[in-house]
């Protein structure tokens, strides 16, 4: 179960990267449509702004997975190996915490939105919940990667000194 969870956080990731390079892409072809050819879109700033909402919310689990969010580590590096471990279990408790909270309101707001049918009042007059949805997706998958490196936390190596071993 726990492999599966973060092979899940893996392929999110993996689609994150994917909406990150498909943004850029869109964004370069509205700057030589509007700046080259005088005929700007009026779907690639939306659209882009989407594929880096999306993007940005799908990748935090497998960055958490893999130490890259960012850490301040000036007094745990301090510590014995048993006080850096109960620091990290006490940030993830915390993290895994603050994920649920944000996922349950994310997914109240998503589906309010959902129900009502909100769009976005722009040229595209796209549903709200599009770029609502990664929210509690996002961070629902983060607070699952959070239980499993909380799990995995006692057999790993004792994090310290900048060490980004997952």
């Amino acid at each position: 179960m726990l492999n599966a969870i973060s092979q899940v956080s893996r392929a999110a990731a993996a689609t994150a990267a994917l909406l990150f390079v498909l943004s850029g892409a869109m964004l370069t072809y509205e700057v030589v449509a509007r700046y080259f050819f005088i005929s700007p879109t009026t779907w690639a700033a939306e659209l882009s702004q989407l594929c880096l909402i999306w993007g940005g919310l799908l990748a935090m689990a497998e960055l958490l997975a893999s130490r890259r969010h960012i850490t301040v580590t000036a007094v745990t590096d301090l510590l014995p190996p048993l006080g850096r471990r109960l620091c990290a279990g006490l940030a993830l408790a915390l993290v895994v915490l603050f994920s649920v909270i944000v996922a349950t309101w994310g997914w109240d707001i998503f589906y309010d939105s959902f129900r009502r049918g909100r769009t976005t009042g722009s040229l595209l007059n796209l549903p709200v919940w599009i770029s609502e949805l990664p929210v509690p997706l996002g961070f629902a998958l983060l607070a699952l990667q959070g239980l499993v490196e909380l799990l995995r936390l006692p057999r790993a190596a004792a994090p310290g000194l900048g060490a980004t071993e997952p």
